[in-house]
């Protein structure tokens, strides 16, 4: 048995823990869970609104790993907190969320405990952590949606959404740009409900932060507009606790709390920083520890008697009462405002409104035709009008990628105005990137646009969003070598292959105003599932759909568009965005020459694939392998439809600074080309 207070006893089970998970692993982070034991006791046990019988309460406060590689702090807070799991549904299965076997099981193959924390695989986890800086990013997001949300629903009888967000972070986090990014918004937007913990421990995987950081990252912070406190000893719960009451007495800027601490807490103490970092981790270093603690030396995964219980008692004292008070309200909420908790309820559900798309408009067949961004625009503020709870902006580039929201009481989402529906992210599309799915985590449905180049900038949030399955949509507009004189930094060349690499992203690129409407429809749809939208700068014509097949067809990702006349093609034209109407005239002209052609839209290739064996045969006959694929991207992924004898109009080189005209000639976007090329198929074929 362990000496020393209840409160020792519960930091240096989370500290043993964690030393045991990652020395049976032979893999993992000991330095955060041992330094930060102490901050992450006294959050739970003493300040953190949290029921762990009702882990997706929705006014819990909401805790965030942002040091993800510290994960077995976490996972040892779950398990002594008693946190009870819930599946998907919600609906409890009667396991904890964190087992001893689940900590024993640390980074193994489907265990609950991997490496990073990982939403919907674990019960507790709000956010997939890892890349240094997300967590931040997220958190930022999440304190914008409870803002948002108690803006629209609050009443002065019922605070239904007045959560706080509370982020662990790191020296890493404090280096990478996203966290700058959004930690400067929030300074921005008075996110007092917001409360970043820095573990300023000075090291970092090659050695003492020194080597590349020696900034005043708390004079940085003030500067942005928030609130900055200095605990100088991790293991000081006074002074801990101390801070964090400054924080919620707080109301007009987000807190930072820089805690000084030693990296890996009794192994730096009793065998150097190297020890807790990882690199010469073995049973010796633990013993030493443990010795240090006052810990049995040889019991592994040891939670000594009474500390699981005294540790979910604190918790769930607090967490219980205040979720039963919030949950007798709601039902008198319920009663007097009927129709918001109906919308508090889809949102917790993933579902729409009835009527959701109703407003959509139908385009009318037009040769001159509108650009998708255009269409793009019109399709959201229709949805929008009818889905509240549709929340997104720009990053700084709303007028030129139309995904303003201009209806009626509409409005800014400002430090003045937490009910507005425009976010303005200003120019940092990596943090609006992570602040996206920071709403998203938070019911909220949010959307975020930007121009095609610079998803670059955003791609780690955008992959995220995909690995935790979360329904943002991304916006990308100004999508090829169209954007013409702006010249190759701004015109996208590879980014369509790059968004189409990521597994469980949804990218469609329409070919028209139709098209575009109905891929709004398929991305609202989604509950699991992120959308990006690659949409046009330059006039599409709007395509007969008297004469073509319909729009709807892009549910399936590719189809037949325009059938060959009198049977079997004798090549297939395939293409995607404004490149497909440049196959709709070919074909007219072929069809003259005797030439039987199909034009086929691809706006989605992962729906596509998501089709069976049958209907893609359909589609592209195995029999007929004279293709012309034709896209203003580059050629990667498109030997898997053109086949490798194929033809294929692409892009091959970075484009070029000259009118559009100009660029299509050049780069051989041109009817004249597409029907050359697909009268050589045509020949080879037969």
């Amino acid at each position: 048995m362990t000496g020393g207070s209840p409160e020792q006893a519960a930091i240096d089970t989370i500290r043993t823990l964690s030393m045991d998970a990652v020395l049976k692993a032979h893999s993992g982070h000991v330095g955060a869970p041992l330094g930060l034991a102490p901050v992450a006791y006294a959050l739970w046990t003493e300040f953190m609104r949290y029921d762990p019988g009702c882990p997706d309460w929705p006014n819990r406060d909401r805790f965030v790993l942002s040091v993800g590689h510290g994960s077995m702090l976490l996972y040892s807070v779950l398990h002594l907190a008693g946190v009870e799991e819930i599946d998907a549904e919600g609906r409890k299965t009667g396991k904890p969320a964190v087992s001893l076997d689940d900590i024993k099981a640390f980074r193994q193959l489907s265990s609950k405990t991997p490496g990073h924390p990982e939403y919907r695989m674990t019960t507790g986890v709000e956010t997939t952590t890892g890349p240094l800086g997300q967590g931040c990013g997220n958190s930022v997001g999440m304190a914008i949606a409870e803002r948002w949300l108690a803006a629209r629903y609050n009443r002065p009888e019922a605070k239904v959404f007045d959560h706080d967000v509370i982020v662990l972070c790191g020296d890493g986090d404090m280096m990478e740009g996203v966290s700058s990014e959004a930690a400067s918004l929030a300074g921005h937007l008075k996110l007092s409900n917001l409360l970043w913990i820095y573990d300023n421990n000075k090291v970092s995987i090659e050695g003492y932060t020194s080597l590349a950081f020696s900034e005043d990252v708390a004079e940085r912070f003030r500067g942005y507009g928030w609130k900055t406190l200095h605990v100088s000893d991790a293991n000081d719960l006074g002074a801990i606790r101390e801070a964090v009451e400054a924080f919620r007495r707080t109301d007009d800027r987000p807190t930072l709390v820089v805690v000084d601490s030693v990296i890996g807490y009794g192994l730096a103490k009793q065998q150097g920083t190297a020890a807790a970092h990882g690199e010469a981790f073995d049973a010796e270093d633990v013993k030493g520890a443990k010795r240090g603690y006052g810990w049995p030396v040889d019991r592994e995964f040891y939670v000594p008697d009474g500390v699981a219980a005294d540790f979910r008692g604190r918790v769930e004292g607090r967490g219980r009462a205040a979720r039963e008070a919030w949950e007798a309200d709601f039902a008198r909420y319920r009663s007097a405002h009927p129709e918001l908790a109906a919308e508090i309820d889809a949102m917790r559900q993933g579902r729409l409104p009835d009527g959701w798309d109703a407003g959509i408009p139908d385009f009318p067949a037009d040769a001159k035709g509108m650009a998708s961004r255009d269409a793009s625009g019109k399709v959201l503020n229709a949805i929008a009008e009818r889905v509240p709870f549709l929340v997104g902006g720009s990053a700084d580039l709303a007028p030129s990628n139309k995904s303003k929201l201009g209806f009626e009481g509409a409005g800014s989402f400002s430090a003045d105005e937490y009910g507005g529906r425009n976010l303005h992210f200003g120019v940092r599309e990596h943090g609006m990137g992570a602040i996206a799915n920071g709403m998203a985590l938070s019911y909220v449905r949010p959307y975020a646009a930007t121009f095609l180049v610079f998803s670059d900038y955003m791609r780690a949030p955008v992959r995220l969003s995909a690995i935790m399955e979360i329904p943002v949509v991304w916006v990308y507009t100004h999508d090829s070598i169209g954007v013409g004189e702006d010249g190759p930094t701004h015109q996208p060349v590879e980014h369509l292959a790059s968004l189409r690499a990521i597994p469980g992203l949804n990218t469609i690129r329409p070919c028209d105003a139709n098209e575009t409407a109905e891929a709004w429809r398929v991305a609202m749809e989604q509950t699991h599932e992120p959308t990006a939208l690659v949409l046009s700068r330059q006039p599409l014509p709007t395509l007969d759909r008297s004469k073509l097949a319909a729009a709807s067809g892009l549910r399936r990702g590719a189809y037949v568009l325009a059938e060959a006349d009198g049977g079997r093609p004798d090549v297939i034209l395939l293409a995607t965005g404004s490149e497909v109407s440049l196959c709709i005239e070919a074909r007219e002209r072929l069809e003259a020459e005797g030439i039987r052609a199909r034009v086929v839209s691809m706006p989605s290739w992962y729906l596509f694939e998501r089709q069976d064996e049958a209907y893609r045969d359909e589609v592209l006959p195995p029999d007929v392998m004279a293709r012309v694929a034709v896209e203003q991207g580059g050629s990667l992924g498109w030997d898997q439809y053109a086949g490798a004898k194929g033809a294929k109009i692409v892009m091959r080189t970075f484009g070029a600074s000259a009118p559009i005209a100009k660029l299509q000639e050049k780069f051989g976007f041109t009817v004249d080309n597409v029907v050359k090329l697909a009268r050589e198929q045509a020949a080879a074929g037969r």
